[in-house]
């Protein structure tokens, strides 16, 4: 299901079983809902929590690096493999299990 949230702080956002977007037009969008569907593919094979700790805990230790804020964004392996991917629009029906491993 897709949401508009227009005060979302970012384009697009996967939270499990939703997709948020920030403007209404979006919706439409098939890269970034692509994207978005790699997240939620991501969450489901790691219980949704885990996925969360994950996520953060990359981002901090990227942090902790040195790294600004949008550099350990795009270094966290869930977004390096959804931003490889998401002009791919088959890639989910041939992706194994654990994908983004591989974005390590």
């Amino acid at each position: 299901m897709i949401l508009h949230v227009p005060f979302l702080p970012a384009r697009g956002m996967a939270l499990f079983p939703f997709i948020l977007v920030r403007d209404p037009n979006d919706r439409t969008d098939k890269e970034l809902l692509h994207h978005e569907r790699i997240h939620l593919r991501q969450q489901l094979e790691l219980l949704v929590l885990p996925f969360y700790i994950w996520y953060l805990m990359e981002y901090i230790w990227y942090r902790f690096k040195g790294l600004r804020h949008y550099s350990a964004y795009m270094r966290i392996s869930f977004e390096r493999e959804a931003y490889a991917n998401e002009h791919d629009l088959l890639y989910l029906k041939r992706r194994r299990w654990g994908g983004f491993l591989k974005y390590l």
